[in-house]
């Protein structure tokens, strides 16, 4: 039998059959598993972090200094220096690093749900072993980077728009990178040159399935917004569905 990284270089090379029904269903089916427990998880853990980050920020500016940082005229880019500019980047990407593994955790979820396998809180904290969290960390900070440069570059051009494609393409092109570290022990590099590759060979297909699931995502706003967290499971049963779909696991 091949091994995982030799079946991959295969597929790299000659292309893979994939049929829309198949990739979906499974996703479906797994988040149907996954969705409540999941859910509940997504609701409690940004409930967590925004009083933890309202915490730090007060303590670190001071009520009334809080106050008037968060003042919507702040935010407007005509008030903004590049300097905070720069700093607010570099703090939403580092902290998108640390909790990379965190959401790696419920692609895992969608994985143990397909073998009929027990998962609990513990399983999406199973990515933050030093191994795992360090490709984890650096895959994200790659793709942050890439997608900020070329959307930096293409918002002089004075066309938005152009920047926002910039950045949905390459999200779009590393969709299999963090399943390719978790299940077949990639290096962040090695992640994204093969999941580009890959979603490559069948990019309409693959399109069209993550357009159907963030607009399946997206529904969770119109029910009070809360519904978001029980839609967004649905976004990693669908990485997991795609990658098992293409690559699959070893017997």
């Amino acid at each position: 039998m091949k091994s995982n990284k030799s079946r991959i270089q295969d597929l790299k090379t000659n292309g893979y059959p994939l049929e829309f029904e198949t990739v979906f269903n499974l996703a479906f089916e797994n988040y149907k598993k996954i969705a409540l427990y999941a859910g509940l998880l997504f609701l409690v853990s940004t409930v967590f972090f925004m009083i933890a980050a309202f915490l730090i920020i007060a303590f670190t500016y001071g009520i009334k200094n809080f106050q008037e940082l968060i003042k919507p005229g702040n935010f407007d880019p005509k008030n903004v220096s590049d300097n905070f500019l720069l700093a607010y980047v570099g703090c939403v990407t580092l902290f998108s690093c640390l909790i990379s593994p965190f959401f790696a955790g419920f692609i895992k979820m969608a994985h143990c749900a397909h073998l009929d396998e027990e998962f609990h809180v513990s399983t999406v904290f199973e990515y933050y072993k030093w191994p795992y969290f360090k490709e984890l960390f650096f895959v994200t900070f790659i793709i942050s980077v890439i997608s900020f440069g070329f959307s930096s570059i293409l918002d002089t051009t004075g066309i938005p728009m152009l920047g926002i494609l910039a950045s949905l393409t390459v999200s779009f092109l590393s969709i299999l990178a963090i399943p390719l570290i978790i299940f077949s022990d990639f290096n962040a590099v090695e992640a994204i040159t093969t999941s580009a590759t890959l979603v490559l060979k069948q990019p309409l297909l693959l399109l069209g399935l993550m357009v159907i699931t963030y607009l399946a995502v997206i529904t969770g706003f119109f029910f009070f917004m809360i519904g978001l967290f029980f839609t967004l499971p649905f976004l990693y049963s669908m990485y997991y569905a795609i990658y098992n779909t293409i690559i699959g696991f070893e017997e």
